[in-house]
């Protein structure tokens, strides 16, 4: 009688167990009015039809919003969404705000957007910052779930916001991970955006099936591989670290990196604290004081991250494949991603073609980069860069792809063969070599540094 009476006990507690773990999601949208909405931003129109949120295009009036009168702060939400103009856009507002004497007094909403693109571009499923720091995730970041969305019909979306972390999924595939410090909490909408041209007006949104648990929650498991957006400075996620990341500086000592020179870290013309690491001002002369850093790992297939932040004026670069072997005046020798001031710095001009400008494989391969993703002196920019396997390499700028080439290849070699780096032999081809920060005489600072390495 005992046992029975333990198990009746030990079954009761599971299933109570279970009933506390599960929570049902509860509808955001009662099918039949706005009950719960409210327009914010433009002048495009929300109606109900048919069970569904229609969203309408007018000429003249900026993006609109119809946002929750509720606040959320963790939540996962699922929501269909079809688009009717092939070449529109729209979103979904997360924990987000609204400032009425934004917009010249119409009025702006901000926060982050899960992104909806049915254009050529294809970012549906990127995270926007809507009405501030714009692009976080821009889809080229997972370019293989590019092509998850469906012209023409619904789209199934599920928006996951826990603690720092949002994700985002596009009919059940998953698209973009950040982790963010901004906006514990806010509002939820749906976007209807501004159109510039007649041939997109009256044009419609459709949303149905609005769906949102905030209790009980549990963050969904991401495939392996998907590259994080970390906004939280000198920190990894348990999903990057599991996924083979690590940081290579620790936000608070020179600890993994020394002198190009020598073999101990400078002494002086670098500066570690509050986060940051930053080579110090010597009027822009060129390893004259601290010199040149480098990793005391070298690495040969990597994928690497780091921000960094100029002041006016300024020249770095990110060095790598240094081997520290060449016998160089001024800064040691590797590939280069340039790190510039364009509008202020004369190196700019220089070189061909605009091939030492930011961003740039310096002295060889032009960024191919447009202003908006270029974030202002002063603020901070984030930089990538991907070495395959295969020796394929990427340049990244604030999320965007701005370049590719191959080492070693022929177009590669020829390059080279017209560049200051023709006097090295087999420049930029060394098996391994070592991560560098230069210092060029201006001060510029570095953080987040991370990398994985790939095989």
């Amino acid at each position: 009688m005992k046992k029975i009476h333990l198990l009746f006990v030990l079954l009761l507690t599971a299933l109570t167990s279970q009933a506390q773990t599960t929570s049902q999601p509860t509808n955001l949208f009662n099918g039949k009015d706005l009950t719960g909405w409210v327009s914010r931003g433009g002048s495009a129109k929300f109606s109900v039809q048919d069970g569904m949120i229609v969203g309408t295009t007018v000429m003249n009036t900026t993006n609109t919003f119809l946002v929750t009168e509720k606040e959320y702060g963790d939540f996962i939400l699922e929501v269909d969404i079809k688009v009717e103009d092939n070449e529109g856009n729209s979103g979904i507002q997360t924990r987000s705000h609204f400032d009425p004497s934004g917009n010249k007094g119409v009025g702006k909403v901000y926060g982050r957007q899960c992104e909806v693109d049915p254009s050529p571009r294809k970012w549906t499923g990127g995270i926007y910052d809507e009405g501030r720091r714009e692009w976080l995730y821009p889809m080229q970041l997972n370019a293989k779930a590019q092509n998850v969305y469906k012209p023409d019909v619904f789209n199934h979306f599920k928006v996951e916001c826990i603690g720092r972390e949002m994700k985002t999924w596009v009919n059940g595939v998953a698209t973009a991970y950040v982790v963010d410090t901004l906006d514990a909490k806010g509002f939820i909408g749906l976007q209807v955006h501004a159109i510039n041209s007649k041939d997109h007006e009256g044009k419609k949104v459709y949303f149905k099936n609005i769906k949102i648990t905030t209790k009980n929650l549990h963050p969904s498991p991401f495939p392996k591989n998907i590259y994080v957006a970390n906004f939280v400075p000198n920190t990894l996620t348990s999903y990057e670290v599991s996924n083979g990341w690590k940081l290579l500086f620790d936000g608070k000592t020179s600890k993994g990196w020394k002198s190009a020179r020598s073999e101990s870290f400078p002494s002086k013309g670098w500066k570690v604290g509050n986060g940051i690491i930053s080579v110090m001002p010597a009027e822009g002369k060129e390893s004259t004081n601290g010199g040149d850093i480098v990793t005391l790992q070298q690495f040969s297939a990597f994928d690497l991250s780091f921000e960094f932040r100029l002041t006016p004026g300024a020249n770095s670069g990110v060095k790598y494949f240094v081997t520290l072997r060449e016998d160089s005046q001024g800064s040691a020798i590797g590939l280069e991603y340039q790190v510039l001031d364009d509008s202020l710095h004369p190196d700019a001009k220089l070189g061909r073609d605009g091939d030492r400008t930011l961003a740039s494989l310096y002295d060889l391969i032009k960024a191919d980069k447009q202003k908006r993703f270029i974030r202002p002196i002063g603020a901070w920019n984030f930089g990538r860069i991907i070495v395959y396997p295969d020796n394929h390499v990427e340049h990244y700028l604030n999320g965007v792809k701005v370049l590719e080439y191959v080492r070693g290849s022929k177009e590669f070699r020829d390059l080279v063969a017209i560049s200051k780096y023709v006097v090295w032999k087999n420049f930029g081809e060394a098996p391994k070599g070592h991560i560098l920060l230069q210092d060029h005489g201006n001060e510029v600072a570095f953080r987040s540094i991370k990398i994985k390495e790939l095989k």
